[in-house]
Parts: structure tokens; sequence; C-alpha cells
């Protein structure tokens, strides 16, 4: 490598994996309880999945409408089914399911529930952090959206049936070269993908080679020594038969792929009021919408809240010498044009809404927000309203 160049790498993982299973089935069940709530903004959920060989385990805290455990069950199974599980160990319709949802706490009502002339506060402490580049036409990291995009294509053919022999479990991996901060090509790419026995490492090649290329910028693929095709040489037994999955692991690839930091909140399985997912996603709203104005080539956001607070304890703003004018400016700008109250983040996202099922795969992240109406923080009708105020 040249003195200025370096090296970066992102991955991402398909909704077959276990842990995204998990994700998928816990936003799920916030979807559910949204949905049928007359009092949407009243409804709590912190639901966490575990998925293993032929088992599927949900647990945690709920309130707002009565669903049964048999109502959850029937979620469940259509989430796993709609995913393409049918194999022998692990099979949408013959999994053993238990549940073990119950009512939220009181304590952690009283802090975040408003009352008397107190607005809702936040429901947990934490910081959140949101960043936006110029690297690509989502303003998101280039590495991990290559990698989203490669397995969004190949979930594509594999769901249409335009190929045979692919299993619903796949990653990969896509390292790239930068020169002064600027991605300049592809150094290499791993996709590991499962499949049936009957299909060769070849075969998995001649599908999953184009997908690589067409997700790249044109000019960008690797030498051929450095694309690497399931490089254990086979991925038969995949999905939670071949690995144990649980909600929130998968925060990184959820995000930026490391090109930020993380507050360490997982998003799914989590209603709006806590701010794990809330503030992480108005961090992406701001810094998104202050990239898209002009104001920087880069920016990083950091929200700081404390539980049954209202207003965020601290606000932090990065933009690593690609701003235009004073990140002190900035912030007294944000803090002008965004209501950054759980009550207000949530009217101004929309988020009492039962979106988020379509958040728990491929990034909740540099998602175009004209077509997938329902990733409102991608928005970036703010940048001029923040122009005006500064």
């Amino acid at each position: 490598m040249k003195d200025h160049q370096y090296l970066f790498t992102s991955e991402s993982v398909s909704e077959g994996h276990p842990d995204k299973i998990c994700d998928q089935i816990s936003d799920g069940i916030v979807d559910a309880y949204i949905e049928r709530s007359d009092k949407k903004d009243q409804v709590r959920v912190a639901c966490e999945t575990m998925v293993t060989t032929n088992r599927v385990v949900i647990a945690g805290e709920v309130r707002g409408p009565v669903i049964t455990s048999d109502e959850i069950e029937y979620i469940t199974r259509a989430i796993v089914k709609d995913i393409g599980y049918d194999q022998k160990n692990f099979h949408w319709e013959k999994f053993n399911f238990s549940c073990f949802l119950h009512g939220q706490s009181q304590d952690i009502a009283a802090g975040v529930d408003p009352s008397g002339n107190n607005s809702e506060g936040a429901g947990d402490q934490g910081i959140m952090f949101g960043y936006a580049c110029t690297e690509t036409k989502e303003l998101m990291p280039a590495p991990i959206q290559y990698s989203h995009q490669i397995l969004k294509n190949l979930s594509k053919i594999r769901k249409n049936k335009e190929v045979y022999g692919l299993g619903p479990d796949s990653k990969s991996q896509v390292t790239l070269i930068y020169e002064e901060q600027i991605p300049v090509g592809c150094d290499n790419v791993v996709v590991s993908t499962q499949h049936k026995p009957d299909i060769s490492k070849s075969q998995i090649a001649e599908i999953v080679i184009p997908l690589i290329e067409s997700s790249l910028p044109k000019g960008w693929m690797p030498m051929e020594d450095k694309i690497l095709i399931n490089p254990t040489g086979r991925f038969e037994v995949g999905g939670p038969d071949g690995d144990t999955g649980l909600t929130g692991r998968k925060i990184i690839v959820d995000t930026y792929g490391g090109s930020c930091p993380h507050g360490g909140g997982a998003f799914s399985g989590k209603d709006p009021t806590k701010v794990d997912r809330s503030g992480a996603y108005v961090a992406r709203y701001i810094a998104k919408n202050l990239v898209y104005a002009g104001l920087a080539e880069r920016c990083t956001i950091q929200l700081a809240y404390a539980i049954g607070v209202t207003e965020p304890v601290s606000i932090y703003v990065n933009t690593h010498g690609t701003g235009k004018i004073d990140e002190s400016d900035l912030i007294k700008s944000i803090n002008r044009v965004f209501d950054l109250t759980p009550r207000g983040i949530n009217n101004m996202l929309e988020l009492s809404l039962p979106k988020y099922l379509s958040t728990a795969s491929y990034g909740h992240f540099g998602r175009n927000a004209k077509v997938e109406k329902t990733f409102t923080w991608e928005k970036t009708d703010k940048a001029k309203l923040i122009l005006k105020e500064i």
C-alpha cells in the first residue's frame, strides 16, 4: 500500500442469518403491538428472541393491547416462512415455540410516561451515534452499503427462484481501498452462502460473482484471487441449525459497518420510546441533513439521554475537518431545527407506525426514503431549514 492509502472492511448478513431471524421476529412483534393499539404512542415493547435447532424462544416486557401467545406464534412462523426456512432442522411449521412475554415494570413506566406538566421521558439512559458522508449517493460509508447490496441481490434471485440450490443464510464482506479518506477501488470481497448438498462451489461462484460486479461501481471488481466464495468449501448446514441466533447481535451491520462509533444499544425489538432506537434514528437524520446541505463531507452526531428525562443531556458534532462552519454553530442550529425530546422525535419521524419489520435486515440506514417510505429518518427535508437558520 502507498503511504496515503489504507484498507477498510465492512460486513453484512442476510435476512436468513440466525441473528437477523431474531431481529425480524422481535420487530414483527413490535409492529403487531403498535398496529393493534388504539393508543399507539403508549405501546411499550422490549422483545428478545433466540433461535437454535428447531426452536424459537421469545421473552421480554410489553404494555399495550392483549396479544395471545398463539397470535405471537403465528406472527413468528409467518416471518420464518417468508425468510425461506423449510429445512429438516429448522422448519417454519415444525420448530418448537416458547413465549415468555410479560408486563412492563411499573418503575420504568413511571419515568417514561407523561404525567402532569411533565412530558414523555426517555425510555432509558444511553448514548447514540448518527453518521453520514459523501462516499455514496445514500450518504453512507461505501463498504457497508456495497456489502448490503450484494446480499440484497442474492436474496432477490433466491426468493424469485431465478437460481437453484441457495439457502437463506449468507454473509458478505467488502474491503475498499481509500486514498485521502476517499474510496477509490475494491481490494477484496468475501461471500458465504448456504446451499443444498448437490450444488458445487464452482456453481455458487457462477451465481455470486456477477452479483458482486453489479453491486460495485464500474471498474472496481477485484482480481479473481481476491474474490472468496464460500472459502471453507461447503456451507450446507446454516441458519439456526448451524449457529444460535439472538436479537441485537448485529448492531454494526445495522448501522455504519464500523465507520463511526456505536453507543452499544441494539434497535430491534424496542418501541420508539427506547432512545437506543429513536435517538439513533434522529442522529442519522441530523447527520444526513447536514451533509446533504453541503455543510460537511463527513459528520458524526452523538446524543446522550437519561431515563425519564425529556431533553438530551448532551449533543456532540464532529465534521472530521470537513465542516464549512464551526461545530458549535451547528449545535445551535440543530437545537433550533430538531425537537430532540422523545415525543418530538416520535412525531417528527412518525415512529408510532408499524414499520419496524422492514428495518430488521440490510441496515436501518442508507435506505431510499422515497421508495421505502417507512424510513423517515432517511429524508433530507431539513437541509434547507438548517441553511436558513445558519
